[in-house]
């Protein structure tokens, strides 16, 4: 009786082994499959390591970050229109810009721009200045064209360009939304008055670059 019974129990496991190594040696296999593709997914000429390459490019340079920085906090200082359409028009723009730095198109004094961008973008916030929604606009898209053209030009040559621009204008987003967050500060005497400070300190850091202190 033992007998018969450890017999069916084995037959019964049987199935159940051969199942479990059958699924063990299929991962196995996949694995091993998956391994070269994961490898190539991060080279800069894949998708994957242009987007990656343009996603941090923004984040490398402090004047760049205050400055993007300096956009959502102004727009969501000068009120409910200005929250969004200040950081659409610059990552926009600066998409033109980065285009035109691609195919080499010369664009005078990137640098400098660009650190005086965040000087005066700070100076902006810093004196709570209000001007109407176009100029507001158009000083932020004039400004945003020598952010982009310097993206554009820096792009990696190996790196994908189009996944390379949707990495850097996703993180420049990331950074106007950053800017919108502290700037809801506003709705409270003592939070316009950390956003002014903030500013001070924005433009601090972007003059400091333009005399190059920093």
């Amino acid at each position: 009786m033992n007998i018969a019974r450890s017999v069916c129990l084995r037959s019964v496991r049987a199935p159940f082994g051969i199942k479990r190594q059958f699924l063990m040696r299929a991962l196995c296999l996949c694995l091993l499959i998956g391994l070269p593709v994961s490898a190539s997914a991060h080279t800069e000429t894949s998708l994957v390591g242009g987007f990656v390459s343009g996603f941090t490019h923004p984040l490398t340079g402090l004047d760049h970050m205050v400055a993007m920085f300096a956009v959502g906090l102004w727009g969501a200082f000068l009120g409910a229109r200005a929250i969004w359409t200040l950081p659409v028009v610059f990552p926009v723009v600066m998409a033109v810009g980065g285009a035109a730095g691609v195919v080499g198109m010369p664009l005078p004094a990137v640098e400098t721009g660009i650190a005086l961008s965040a000087g005066l973008l700070g100076l902006l916030v810093a004196f709570a200045v209000k001007p109407p929604l176009w100029a507001a606009a158009a000083v932020v898209g004039f400004f945003a064209i020598f952010h982009g053209h310097a993206h554009g030009t820096e792009l990696p040559k190996s790196a994908n360009a189009i996944a390379y621009a949707i990495g850097f204008v996703i993180a420049t987003g990331l950074l106007h939304l950053a800017g919108i967050g502290v700037g809801m500060l506003a709705r409270w005497p003592w939070g316009k008055i950390a956003i002014r400070v903030g500013g001070g300190v924005i433009a601090a850091v972007g003059f400091g670059f333009l005399f190059g202190f920093l």
